[in-house]
């Protein structure tokens, strides 16, 4: 069960456009000599994951008048991420979701229509996040 939620969730960031496009700003030039960064770990990027769906959702909650969230199997993908719900409330992963959600807001109209495309009923990405009013 976990497996088909982790690669349709590695799938949120490709069917979502714009908010792959926003990232993080571009911080200051390495110093010469430095060693790069550790890739993310796969703990970490099942946290962005989270962070990006709880973006959308309450994107969804606040923006699109004939969507809502189903909050069921939000709560459900969360914790097939392995991040507990109540993470997505406090310190950096609430700041990432509201990120998310303000570069959803930046285009409203496309962006309801993908997250139905997406995440409705039919969904490719995660169906049933979203549903009809």
């Amino acid at each position: 069960m976990i497996q088909p939620i982790l690669a349709a969730v590695t799938l949120v960031g490709l069917m979502l456009g714009p908010v792959q496009a926003q990232g993080p700003a571009p911080g200051p030039a390495m110093p010469e000599g430095a060693a790069p960064a550790a890739p993310p770990t796969q703990a970490e990027r099942q946290k962005n994951n989270a962070a990006k769906i709880a973006g959308l959702v309450g994107f969804v909650r606040v923006h699109c008048p004939d969507l809502r969230p189903n909050d069921e199997r939000f709560r459900s993908v969360v914790a097939g991420l392995g991040v507990r719900f109540e993470a997505l409330e406090e310190g950096d992963l609430r700041l990432r979701a509201l990120s998310y959600m303000e570069a959803y807001a930046k285009d409203i109209p496309a962006s309801c229509a993908r997250a139905e495309e997406n995440f409705g009923k039919d969904g490719r990405t995660l169906p049933d996040l979203i549903a009809k009013r």
